[in-house]
């Protein structure tokens, strides 16, 4: 069974938002009315101004000197000073109202891109990286549409039907109320239509969002997409996307399309009762044929702006639905807020770990009562299994998360005590996974230190055994890495990282299996580079081959969570339990085949 499409949980909380993001440029607006007001003046005075040269036509042929063409005359040129007029303010007021949809549009892109670097990790653990750039991009793009044309259409129709029930009101009291008989059908006929299409639009924002992740997830992979012969399985789940997207789309066009015929038929009954109503008055004399041709004009008039406005809203209703997410996004909790501390005069790097304990969620612990010490420059090496907790307690040193209990001490001094930024200066990491942008090699490199001279960067990349292959590349340091980091290899990636690190110079090292996409030779070269700038550093060393680990001064063995065995390489060997395990195990797997046979 089809699972039933939720409607927007907090419609009116959404549009109350819009609005007080539009209430920024309140003063704009209201000159922007003001012109709209005095446009629609203009467009709506003329049927009326027309409609006395009607009257001079037909009353001319009645009288003995004919018809006064010199009045008829000033009527034109009126009409062209009108016309002339209305395109004049309108052009003014679109101006205008472009100008402040993209200052509205620049302001809220500028908010969500710092919301971006205030959001947890946990954040991004939990929602997909395409649905939060659908965010930014398309739920964005549909706010704009409409700040753009959306709110213009909706000052003129409204100040438009205000004016045309004014001067139909001069013409005609009695026709005036019967073309309003069609005003309640038509509220009721729209009511209808919203109420059962919002729903799609919400569903179509949504689909959208996650149609765009598949799409990122698949292009940024499209590698191992190949080699696992997974195109047939990803165009599957692509078809499965676009199709709740393209059900969600056509039902909520269909509807919002029925909206101006619907409302369009009701106007033309109304349109064809005036006319015998004004027919009937011109034969009793109530009222002139330039007033009957000035009305049936206004009734025509007055059908374009309730048509305008049911049009614009089915388009807030997309609105609604995109500035929904939008701001829901903006609403997401933040990391806590923090105090500036002092930072300590003399930086020695001694870490202690006491009874810590983390969990994702909070029935499964990862971390489970945690303690360790680590003095300053030691060269601690983290080991384990897959999912003991390695990269964890890393990402509980650096703050990326908060921890449950326990403390983390920094120099005799919680962690939490520091502002995330001010503690992050002190580390520099390596990963496994590898980040370079869209620049230069150079410009990558210099990522570590903003300041520094080219002399320092090349000076790094020695250390790190790149700027030999840098200097291969044609444009040296200067070469551009593109979008994907795809023209060089992964080494290659891996020691500008390292690079990067170096220049940075920071007081705490974090190594994750930070030479895993190198060769031999090239690591063994890291390595004695690693052994130089780690003097006097405190170092943190996660790897899974122990073989690059014999060095360290205390090895920590993770299982489960907590630290099962730690010591020197030689003493974990001599003590043969889960280290010796692991150490062997590197060796024994590949005689497993032999010992099947």
């Amino acid at each position: 069974m089809k699972k039933p499409i939720d409607k927007p949980k907090d419609f009116r909380g959404a549009m109350r938002k819009l609005l007080a993001y539009i209430g920024a440029e309140k003063s704009v607006i209201a000159l922007t009315a003001v012109i709209a007001v005095a446009a629609t003046v203009m467009g709506v005075l003329a049927p009326r101004v027309l409609g006395g040269a009607t009257d001079e036509i037909f009353l001319g042929t009645m009288r003995a000197e004919g018809i006064n063409f010199e009045r008829i005359g000033i009527i034109m040129l009126q009409m062209i000073a009108l016309h002339s007029l209305n395109i004049c303010l309108n052009y003014i007021q679109g101006y205008i109202m472009a100008g402040v949809s993209m200052r509205i549009m620049y302001r809220l892109r500028t908010q969500l891109s710092e919301k971006i670097h205030r959001l947890p990790l946990k954040f991004f653990d939990k929602n997909s990286h395409g649905d939060v750039l659908s965010k930014i991009t398309n739920d964005v793009d549909t706010l704009s549409n409409t700040l753009n044309t959306g709110l213009s259409q909706v000052l003129m129709s409204a100040v438009q039907v205000l004016g045309i029930i004014i001067m139909m009101l001069t013409i005609s009291p009695l026709l005036t109320l019967a073309s309003m008989a069609i005003l309640p059908l038509s509220g009721i006929c729209m009511g209808i239509i919203v109420k059962k299409s919002q729903k799609y639009f919400k569903s179509q924002q949504e689909n959208l969002g996650k149609l765009n992740g598949h799409i990122e997830e698949m292009f940024t992979s499209h590698t191992i997409v190949k080699s696992f012969n997974g195109e047939e399985k990803s165009v599957d789940a692509f078809d499965i996307h676009n199709k709740k997207l393209y059900r969600a789309g056509w039902k909520s066009n269909f509807l919002s399309g029925m909206m101006m015929p619907i409302i369009g038929f009701i106007s033309n009954l109304g349109y064809v009762a005036i006319v015998v109503l004004g027919g009937a008055f011109a034969i009793r004399g109530r009222i002139t044929i330039g007033g009957i041709q000035a009305f049936i004009q206004y009734t025509r008039q007055f059908g374009h702006p309730i048509s305008q406005l049911a049009g614009v809203a089915s388009v807030f209703q997309q609105t609604a639905a995109a500035a929904e997410r939008v701001f829901g996004f903006l609403d997401e909790e933040e990391e806590e807020e923090e105090f500036t501390t002092k930072e300590p005069l003399l930086f020695e790097g001694q870490i202690d770990f006491e009874d810590v304990n983390f969990g994702y969620s909070a029935e499964k612990p990862v971390i489970k009562n945690f303690t360790a010490s680590v003095m300053p420059g030691q060269k601690i090496a983290i080991v384990g299994q897959t999912g003991a907790g390695k990269t964890t307690i890393v990402k509980l040193l650096m703050r990326f998360y908060e921890i449950n209990s326990g403390k983390i001490l920094l120099d005799g001094r919680d962690i939490r005590d520091f502002t995330r930024e001010d503690l992050r200066l002190h580390f520099g990491m390596v990963l496994q996974d590898t980040w370079l942008f869209s620049g230069t090699i150079e410009e990558n490199i210099r990522y570590g230190k903003q300041d520094a001279t080219d002399a320092e960067i090349k000076k790094a990349a020695q250390a790190a055994q790149a700027h030999h292959f840098i200097r291969a590349f044609p444009d040296s340091y200067q070469m551009q890495i593109n979008e994907e980091a795809d023209n060089i290899s992964a080494g290659q990636k891996q020691l500008l990282t390292i690079a990067r690190t170096i220049l940075a110079d920071p007081d705490i090292l974090i190594l994750d299996e930070a030479t895993s996409n190198v060769d031999t030779r090239t690591e063994m070269q890291i390595a004695q580079a690693m052994n130089n700038l780690m003097k006097g550093r405190t170092c943190f060393i996660i790897a899974h081959r122990l073989s690059t680990i014999r060095s360290a001064d205390m090895i920590l063995v993770m299982h489960e969570g907590d630290i099962a065995e730690q010591g020197t390489h030689d003493a974990l060997l001599k003590a043969d339990g889960i280290y010796t395990r692991l150490y062997n195990s590197q060796f024994d797997v590949y005689d497993i085949p032999m010992q099947h046979k």
